[in-house]
């Protein structure tokens, strides 16, 4: 197998149609040898159906649906693990990224590269999706101390010893590109054509983009925990600092009564810390209970 077309669908009955057609023009012009596996993330719609009809019309294709919605990035698992090809291309099933840019990727990567991303030089998304991409990528190489490049997402091309290595990458905490990122190897990226989305609206909001980065700074980094002891530490100094100031002016008499409201307030600054402190060792201690249970990544129902 040449080339293995990864996909995860959801909510994309009205798109696989068109999907499914140019992804076979597209590739028919490159190579006879490949395969497009969708994998069904339990969505509410009838892309199943669609998928198992589209069969009988694409000898290629391959369909995967899930048990439940896993989410993105377990569904994009889901397909590596299934993938045979020597070269894999990863790609959302929303038509923003297009097929017609696959056989460009696929020249770049035989020129000796193991990973080859797809930069969307201008973006065709919402100010809302563009602003909260940039921020989220912004939030995630802060926490996550790996650098983001939020014109990157999931699609490219990589090569099956990249893939094999993120096949054994097997922790809870999903997130394909900074994995993709992070086993390093031969990468470059070229500017590809972005699209509108084909149909439908994005599934992600402010509060998800949110709990997405929240997790996969968990997953990479324990760097939250480091930020809490540098603010306990510079709080302390501080403390430290105001104890001096106040001790010299009680010598010089300028302070004949302490205030009540000083008080009240650094209780409940500190009392507002410590909780803070302990959520975020609470939040790490979670992750790691969810990994120890060691279950599937995810569970596939049927497969055609």
């Amino acid at each position: 197998m040449e080339i293995s077309i990864v996909i995860p669908v959801y909510k994309a009955e009205l798109i696989l149609d068109e999907l499914l057609m140019r992804l076979s023009n597209a590739m028919n012009s490159l190579t006879p040898n490949y395969e497009i596996i969708l994998v069904e993330d339990g969505g509410p719609d009838k892309s199943w159906e669609k998928i198992v009809a589209n069969t009988q019309k694409y000898p290629n294709l391959k369909g995967i649906l899930l048990s439940r919605n896993f989410g993105q990035h377990h569904a994009i698992t889901a397909g590596l693990d299934a993938s045979k090809g020597k070269w894999v291309v990863v790609m959302d099933c929303d038509l923003q990224d297009q097929p017609e840019e696959i056989p460009r990727l696929y020249a770049k990567i035989k020129e000796g590269y193991d990973i080859v991303f797809a930069r969307r030089a201008l973006r065709q998304d919402s100010f809302f999706k563009r602003m909260s991409s940039k921020i989220f990528y912004g939030v995630f190489a802060y926490l996550s101390g790996i650098p983001q490049d939020h014109s990157i997402a999931n699609f490219g091309i990589y090569s099956r010893k990249v893939i094999d290595v993120i096949n054994t990458m097997r922790e809870p905490m999903r997130a394909f590109a900074p994995m993709a990122r992070w086993v390093g190897f031969n990468r470059t990226a070229i500017d590809v054509q972005h699209a509108e989305r084909f149909a439908g609206e994005s599934s992600y909001n402010w509060g998800k983009l949110f709990n997405l980065a929240l997790d996969f700074a968990m997953a990479y980094s324990d760097k939250p925990l480091k930020l809490t002891v540098k603010l306990g530490i510079s709080i302390s100094i501080l403390s430290v600092l105001y104890t001096i100031y106040n001790l010299v002016l009680y010598q010089m008499g300028l302070i004949t009564l302490s205030g009540y409201a000083s008080l009240i307030i650094s209780i409940w600054f500190l009392s507002g810390l410590i909780i803070f402190t302990l959520g975020i060792i609470g939040l790490y201690v979670g992750k790691m209970f969810e990994g120890i249970k060691n279950r599937p990544l995810y569970i596939i129902d049927k497969t055609i």
